[in-house]
């Protein structure tokens, strides 16, 4: 398709700024086949969601409902969400990550959303964003036609929000009043090619038809039209019963033996949002609508082709359409429910296959809703708008048609037929003056980069949680021990400082830009933004991380101790994200860089140092195995360049110290241990586990799953090997290198020939680390190694201290 200037727009407004959008257009303008392009090309993690189940399968998205789990019944302002009878509020992990990273939420369909739906995205927005920002601060864009689908909303329900709303529409939300929405219309069109057909549509679609359109239009009144059986027609009508009426009584009309065809459904996939029946019957000779783009290369059939079943097959159709000279073998198609992700590697937004349908993508097709016939196009129809009920119904069927000559009226179109709203002519002629340009589009690019540089040395967020550190001290001083005011006020007055220079900095910038243009492409502002860089990393290294390491507290309060426990972790949080920005944005300010390192800023979180609260090692009755697995965890990650908890998490760490999994299926079972994991890092893992296992007589399974990374079959082989090559001359790390273990590893291999005397404990450490531990230890008093191991220099290491203890008890 080729890019017209209204599309163009509407794509650099989506990726290059933060502007909310409502991209409207006739019907057959390219709508869909925009959002598709957007979901492929687009640089921005993005959220696509629609108001029907079957609108967001044909958007490969999810529905508003059940991303934003929302109810279903009127949702008023003051309405607790949370609250809401039979309906799950509680956001899991992943689906939090998700909205906090999400950088663009795309709502299809927004025609039929309702006002108060809008708000309550908004508000759940807001709830896992910022508070302050209208939809959390995130981009939405927002895509469909006011003259087709229109919100449905119950008689009693509008009775109770109609004191709040104008009017039903998504405009009339008190949100997109709040957003500052450019509205972006798509001109030309591709279903149409006839000017005059074109002209008489435009009519229509704006309640301004003309005589002289209306005697055009009508001319396709022929009130006993009876098609070609092979023509290819489809009627159109305005209630479902008249549309399933006839094509069961055109089925029924057929002779010949009817054949059933099941759909297969797996995973996840509600009844609901079935995009076609779950059992459909059909006859030799039925007139079919294909339902779905076709999936093969050749491209033989779309959504809304018209055809004629010519042969059935167990699992197979024959289609012939008219004007084709070819036949369609017609297979079983699969239609997929997607969910949002978050992927383990790259931390972006993913789609994650929960369930499918898989089904003919054919329906009976002698008559359909015009509600059902929304997205598709014909070539030939019959449409009956006589029963019209509803704003753009009328509309919405002719536009359904290519051409004025494929088409053919039931009955008369009269205006009575064509209804609108007002509140719709009201919201498109506003629109209509306020038509965004380039020089709007350069104005939001540049606001946009500047907010984003402004998010960069914003530490607002850091109040909240000092200041409630403070407070909680102040009121329970008593029950609280430890170093906790005099570095809180140290990084409150540090963050006061920086709130003063960022605020003037963004001031500063903000002026520069007038003349400066872009501040991506602008050498004077990517000059004094890498100088702000440099002071602000310092000033927060300086004043805040340095205060933050020496805060610590101890209560016997289990109330005290989480809520500080809370707050300090969301210090740390952000503290996290913005030496993340301060290092990854050394080469200057890019959008597309700092987007990136937004998204892994939200799955930053920091281990909670043991000075300053209990660790996870007082729980676990095997804490030499909890520093083996710790050591090795630290070294994977310094030899990977990742943060430790990305090769396995805390909670991992603690479980697998308590039930000791000694293969593979094994570990897998423990909490935050996927597939990925295990492959990369299994097999060092479980070398540990075992070696610790078989030194202190625990008896494991005896899986023939167990794990085990030498090049032989047995231990004792995998720990000769290390010893022949220690003894050969070779250093415990290079062995490690060369045998792909760790060196904690190796270092235990070699213990176990201490007594027989093939290695000595001095051989295995520094001589001086051996002579001083031999004096030190025995004059200490420890309770186990952990106690010990904080007691002395960080130089010595777990293994040196067990070995000398070992020869000290012998």
């Amino acid at each position: 398709m080729a890019i017209n200037k209204e599309l163009e727009l509407a794509w650099e407004f989506v990726n290059h700024t933060n502007r909310s959008i409502f991209l409207t257009g006739k019907a057959g303008t390219g709508k869909t086949t925009f959002l598709h392009r957007l979901k492929k090309n687009s640089l921005k993690g993005t959220v696509v969601v629609a108001p029907t189940g079957v609108a967001a399968i044909n958007a490969k998205g999810v529905t508003i409902h059940s991303f934003f789990q929302m109810p279903f019944g009127p949702i008023l302002p003051e309405t607790d969400l949370n609250a809401s009878k039979g309906f799950n509020r509680k956001f899991s992990k992943t689906k939090i990550n998700i909205i906090k990273s999400m950088d663009l939420l795309v709502i299809d369909e927004i025609s039929m959303v309702r006002a108060d739906l809008l708000d309550g995205i908004d508000r759940t927005l807001r709830r896992f964003r910022n508070r302050d920002k209208v939809f959390g601060g995130v981009q939405v864009l927002m895509i469909g036609d006011l003259q087709q689908l229109s919100p449905v909303i119950k008689e009693q329900e509008w009775d109770i929000l109609k004191h709040i709303y104008k009017n039903g529409f998504f405009f009339s939300s008190m949100a997109f009043q709040e957003c500052d929405a450019i509205t972006i219309e798509l001109k030309h069109i591709y279903r149409q090619e006839n000017p005059k057909f074109i002209e008489i549509l435009n009519e229509i679609r704006n309640n301004t038809l003309s005589d002289a359109g209306a005697n055009e239009l009508n001319k396709r009144f022929i009130p006993d039209f009876e098609p070609e059986p092979d023509a290819g027609y489809i009627s159109l009508t305005t209630h479902n019963h008249k549309a399933e009426a006839t094509n069961i009584e055109e089925l029924n009309k057929l002779k010949g033996k009817s054949h059933s065809y099941t759909a297969k459904v797996s995973g996840k996939f509600p009844e609901f949002s079935y995009p076609n029946k779950e059992k459909l019957e059909l006859k030799v000779g039925a007139q079919v609508m294909f339902i779905k783009n076709d999936s093969d290369a050749e491209k033989r059939y779309f959504n809304g082709k018209i055809g004629k079943v010519i042969h059935l097959d167990k699992d197979e159709v024959v289609v012939h359409c008219p004007d084709d000279d070819f036949n369609i073998n017609t297979k079983p198609e699969v239609w997929e429910n997607i969910n949002y992700t978050v992927d383990s590697e790259t931390k972006a937004i993913s789609e994650e296959k929960i369930g499918s349908f898989t089904q003919m993508p054919l329906r009976l097709a002698w008559s359909i809703t015009i509600h059902k016939s929304q997205g598709l196009t014909f070539e030939r129809a019959i449409i009956d708008a006589q029963g019209a009920f509803a704003h753009g119904q009328t509309y919405v069927a002719l536009s359904r048609c290519k051409s004025l000559e494929g088409l053919v009226l039931k009955s008369k179109i009269h205006s009575t037929q064509i209804i609108s709203d007002i509140h719709v002519e009201s919201f498109n002629k506003n629109a209509e003056l306020h038509v965004p340009n380039q020089t709007v589009l350069e104005h939001s690019q540049k606001s946009f980069q500047l907010d984003l540089i402004h998010e960069v040395f914003d530490f607002y967020a850091f109040l909240y949680p000092v200041n409630r550190l403070l407070d909680i001290f102040y009121k329970n001083r008593n029950s609280i021990e430890g170093s906790i005011e005099t570095p809180l006020t140290s990084v409150k007055t540090a963050i006061t400082n920086l709130l003063k220079v960022s605020h003037s900095f963004n001031a500063q910038l903000r002026q520069l830009s007038k003349e400066e243009g872009l501040p991506e492409t602008s050498s004077i502002i990517q000059e004094r933004f890498k100088k702000a860089l440099i002071y602000f990393k310092k000033e927060t290294e300086t004043h805040i991380v340095s205060a933050i390491k020496s805060f610590g507290f101890t209560t016997d309060n289990k109330t005290i101790d989480t809520d500080l426990s809370k707050n300090l972790d969301i210090i740390e949080e952000l503290l996290a994200s913005k030496l993340l920005y301060f290092n990854g944005l050394q080469d200057g300010f890019f959008t597309q860089k700092l987007l990136e390192l937004r998204v892994k800023a939200v799955f930053l979180t920091k281990e909670k140092p043991k000075k300053q609260r209990k660790t996870v090692v007082d729980g676990t009755a095997n804490v030499e195995l909890f520093e083996l697995l710790r050591v090795l965890r630290n070294e994977i990650a310094q030899e990977n360049g990742l943060v430790h908890f990305q090769v396995f998490t805390q909670k991992a760490l603690y479980d697998m110290c308590e039930t000791l999994p000694t293969n593979t299926k094994e570990l897998l079972e423990v909490n935050g241990m996927g597939k990925t994991r295990v492959e990369k890092y299994g097999a060092a893992i479980l070398k540990i586990i075992n070696d610790y296992c078989e030194e202190n007589d625990i008896e494991v399974s005896k899986d023939e799953d167990r794990f085990d990374t030498g090049k032989t079959n047995t231990k004792s082989d995998t720990k000769l090997i290390s010893l022949e090559r220690f003894k050969a001359g070779k250093t415990v790390e290079e062995i490690a290198k060369e045998r792909a273990l760790v060196p904690s590893t190796v270092f235990g291999h070699l213990t176990h020939f201490i007594n027989s005397g093939e290695v000595k404990v001095s051989d295995l450490m520094p001589a001086e680390h051996y002579k001083a531990l031999k004096t030190i230890i025995p004059q200490k008093k420890f309770e186990g190694l952990t106690d010990l191991k904080q007691q002395l220099e960080d130089k010595y290491s777990y293994e040196e201290l067990r070995l000398v203890i070992s020869e000290l008890n012998h």
